[in-house]
């Protein structure tokens, strides 16, 4: 699935997105100069832009069209988007908006036939490769890291669309093999599943047993977590993996299309966040997953009428 290039198009379908997630105004007393979908759609170019708060207060100003689309009748202070961040990406409130970009795109349908699910690191900061190479204390030997911390964006995809269906961000690094049953619940909250394909990180019994018995979702991930041994594993549905995973589960190389999705967010909104915090890091990374599934909306428009079943890929 392309993504829109457009900014007049991706403002428009953000303040849809956000005029069906969010209220107008936080209370009664508010100053009603701006509405909260209307902030939220400046938060959604500020991504689209990869620039901060201040280059996106710039940009309305130079581009009359683009505020127009937002029915804009003055511009926000950089200030006034800076707090918008805090309130409208709050987890919960985050998650609604995301909820709101995966049923616009799914109109009534509301089942997803295959799911990807992979987790990503975002470097916190913009330091230039050379840079790190070049700090290094000891004489000939190139430095390669800058840190031991980083930002990670956990996301279930669907496979037909390149749509995020569930975000968690956190920080990294840490193991996913615990992460599985959050991202499965969080991503039920919105769609019903009936494949989920995951790596060998997530891999775990309790994780098949979670999925397939609990909640009736077939899980696929290979049977490699642990040291490697030619001895029958334990685990009933970590034996199956190893015995037909490449047999009878030949779709599992759908499972690269959550691959594809992190490239496409990464080349076009960036690899880095810019926030300092913790919390702050984590809501850059939701908004970038909110801000791809806005980009892909109007795309789907074109693509849903002019293929008759969206998921004719998997159908073999």
């Amino acid at each position: 699935m392309s993504t829109s290039k457009s900014p007049i198009r991706v403002a428009r379908e953000a303040l849809a997105a956000g005029t069906k997630a969010l209220p107008l105004y936080a209370h009664k007393f508010s100053p009603k100069i701006y509405t909260r979908p209307q902030l939220f759609a400046c938060l959604v170019l500020k991504s689209f832009f990869k620039t901060d708060y201040r280059g996106v207060t710039q940009l309305l100003q130079d581009l009359p069209d683009l505020a127009y689309a937002l029915s804009l009748q003055t511009i926000p202070h950089f200030t006034t988007l800076q707090k918008a961040t805090r309130t409208l990406l709050k987890l919960p409130v985050a998650n609604r908006l995301l909820t709101a970009t995966v049923h616009r795109f799914l109109k009534r349908r509301r089942k997803v036939r295959l799911a990807a699910f992979d987790s990503s690191g975002f470097e916190c900061g913009h330091i230039s490769a050379y840079y790190v190479r070049r700090r290094s204390r000891v004489k000939n030997i190139w430095q390669t890291t800058t840190y031991t911390r980083f930002g990670k964006l956990e996301t279930a995809v669907d496979c037909a669309s390149h749509l995020v269906i569930g975000a968690i961000p956190r920080r990294g690094p840490q193991v996913d093999v615990d992460r599985f049953v959050p991202l499965l619940e969080t991503t039920l909250q919105r769609v019903k599943l009936d494949t989920v394909l995951a790596d060998a990180g997530f891999d775990s019994e309790p994780n098949h047993r979670h999925a397939r018995q609990r909640r009736g979702v077939r899980s696929v991930m290979p049977a490699l977590h642990g040291r490697p041994t030619s001895k029958r594993l334990r685990g009933r549905y970590r034996q199956l993996m190893r015995s037909r995973l490449n047999k009878s589960y030949c779709r599992y190389g759908q499972r690269w299309q959550v691959e594809t999705v992190y490239s496409m967010i990464k080349r076009r909104l960036g690899s880095a966040v810019s926030g300092r915090t913790y919390w702050s890091q984590c809501r850059e990374l939701f908004l970038l997953a909110i801000t791809h599934n806005v980009m892909i909306l109007y795309a789907s428009i074109a693509f849903l009428q002019s293929t008759p079943d969206p998921f004719f890929r998997l159908a073999a």
